[in-house]
Formats: structure tokens, sequence, C-alpha cells
């Protein structure tokens, strides 16, 4: 019995042994196939079209293999602007609308890398305008979030929907007045963009602005004709928001174009309020003027 056993047992290692093998095996494929789409995915990046394209030909890898995060050769070459190297994917039936996990596309790297041509020619191959990713963010938004202001033009002059709004309530006038180009805000806000838009803290463009301290957008939205007494949730208005950046220019501007310093917020306090507790006595006198 003891010897059946031991024989038993022997040829239950040896089973278990085969079975192992082809696991191993299929997990070595495995694993170089992963190896040859990182080297395959680095030279796109790199913009070796060369080596991309004897890559198809000869190692048969997907066009498409993508990394752990979804992120595929067509998207680096287009995050690093390079054209030809895009091109031959394309050709080669890259998918265009293609999605990271974080639900990037190639159009959104394009945009927010500042490629304007790249972004005009994946348009014309069909990438979706209009696609946001995770976050709501669509290519206008992300164009205007780096101040690419020819990307954005690019992207008005193709259609980009300026009401649009990401997940915070935010749209692309709203991102560009928090950043601060003057001239971005006036393009988009020339592409019929809404003044009075809200986000989910029912600030509009000026106050954001004036809690950025951007100066030049807030004249900007002033002369394009924002509200300039509107209220957050808070009951916070552009003023509000310059008095407790202590800003006396930014005040002085507001004062200029008819703000109302008496404006009281949630809390009962107004910009007057404000400036008297802080004692900005600079403010406290354009506030009474």
């Amino acid at each position: 019995m003891r010897r059946d056993d031991h024989m038993n047992r022997l040829l239950l290692i040896v089973s278990l042994l085969l079975l192992a093998l082809p696991v191993a095996a299929v997990a070595g494929k495995a694993t170089d196939a992963e190896e040859t789409g990182k080297a395959f995915r680095l030279a796109a990046g790199a913009g070796d079209t060369e080596a991309v394209l004897e890559y198809l030909e000869t190692k048969q890898v997907e066009v498409d293999a993508a990394n752990l995060f979804g992120k595929t050769a067509l998207m680096m070459a287009v995050e690093n602007g390079h054209f030809a190297t895009i091109v031959a994917l394309l050709n080669r039936g890259s998918d265009v609308n293609a999605r990271t996990r974080d639900g990037g596309t190639a159009l959104t790297f394009a945009a927010e890398n500042g490629h304007s041509g790249v972004t005009a020619m994946l348009l014309e191959k069909g990438a979706h305008l209009h696609d946001r990713n995770n976050a709501g963010l669509d290519s206008l938004m992300l164009a205007a979030q780096y101040d690419l202001v020819e990307v954005v033009d690019q992207l008005l002059f193709k259609g980009a929907d300026v009401k649009a709004s990401d997940k915070n309530g935010r749209t692309a006038l709203m991102i560009a007045a928090e950043k601060g180009n003057a001239a971005v805000v006036r393009m988009i806000a020339k592409a019929g963009a809404d003044l009075e838009s809200r986000d989910r803290e029912g600030a509009t463009s000026l106050i954001i602005a004036a809690a950025s301290e951007k100066q030049d957008v807030v004249e900007v939205l002033l002369e394009l004709g924002a509200d300039i007494d509107a209220q957050d949730n808070d009951g916070i208005t552009a003023l509000m928001e310059a008095v407790y950046n202590k800003s006396s220019s930014m005040s002085g501007v507001l004062m200029a174009k008819g703000a109302n310093s008496g404006i009281k917020d949630s809390a009962g306090k107004s910009a007057l309020d404000v400036a008297h507790k802080d004692g900005a006595t600079e403010i406290l006198k354009l506030l009474k003027q």
C-alpha cells in the first residue's frame, strides 16, 4: 500500500506539472505580446513611423493595442504631434474615437497639447467633436484650460458647443475666465457662450474671474454685458470677491462700472461690511464714492 501511495503521489505531481506547462507557455506569449505592444506604442510616441509600420507588418501587433490605461499608439503619436505617424496609423485602421480609461480620446489629447493642425485632421477623419472625458471636459474646455488660442479658434470654427458644461457645471467660458486669458474669453463669448451661465456653486464667469483676480477678463466680460451684480449660491458678487482678495484695483473697476456695494450675501454681509471688517481703508473709500 505504501508503494501504491508513493506511486500515486508521483503520478499526481507529474500530472500537475504537465497541466502547468501550457499555462506557462501561454503566460510567456502574453508577456511577449505586451512587450511588443509597449515597444510599438513607444515608437509611435517618438514619431518613428518606419518602426511603427514595421511592427504592424512583421510583428502582427494590433493597431489599437492599448496599455493598462487604455492609451493607444495613435493617442501617443497625437500627444506628441507626430503628424506622419498619425497619418500612418489612421491609414492602417486605428480607431480615431478610441477612449482611455479616463475617457480621453485622440482629439482631447490633441486639444490639450496645442496641436491645432492635428486637431483639424482628426476632425476630418471623423473624430467626435463633442466627446468628453470622465470629468466631463470636452476638447474646447481642455484647450481653454491650457490657454491654447489656436486650438480654441480651430474648435470654434468646427462648431464646438460653447454651452456645454463639465461635471462641476463649468463651461469653456468659465474655465477660460478662471485661467485669465482675455483673448480666449472674448473668442468663446463671441461664439455664443452664455455670459450668465452658472456652475454648481452658482458662480458666473464674471464672479469666477473676480475670485481668480483676473482683472483683464473682468473688464472684457463687463464690456460684453455680463451682469455685474450677479450672485452665487452664497450671495457673493464679483465685487465681494474683489474685496475679499483686497484688490483695490479690481474693486475700482467694478465700482466704476456700477457695481452695487450694498448687496448682501446669504450671511447678511455686504462688500462694505467685508472691507470694514478687514480694515481695507483704500477699498472702503472706493466703495463709498
